[in-house]
């Protein structure tokens, strides 16, 4: 009798970063965003979008606050602002779960 096989991995994560330059907020919401790219071993992407080089994407996104993290895909946007280092939570918001 043979294990069942595990369940086929669902499609990577697309998640979008919005910092304000390089202010000490930003450079801790970008060290976040690698330790999260770590614990899903890769398997997420998280674009950065730094709003003092693109507003239009700001204000398109209706992006009030920095940092913030948003899941563009679901509806509405489901959006995280401040804090990235508790990795457990912030993955735990979006309905992820660490990978390693």
């Amino acid at each position: 009798m043979t294990a069942p096989s595990p369940p086929a991995p669902g499609p990577i994560p697309l998640l979008r970063l919005y910092v304000a330059g390089q202010t000490p907020g930003a450079r801790r919401a970008l060290e976040g965003r690698q330790r999260l790219i770590d614990a899903m071993a890769g398997q997420i992407v998280i674009e950065i979008v730094d709003i003092l080089s693109d507003r239009t994407a700001a204000e398109t996104a209706g992006i009030l606050a920095t940092p913030t993290l948003s899941d563009e895909s679901s509806r509405p946007p489901r959006r995280l602002i401040g804090d990235l280092t508790d990795v457990d939570q912030v993955l735990g918001f979006f309905g992820l779960t660490r990978r390693i």
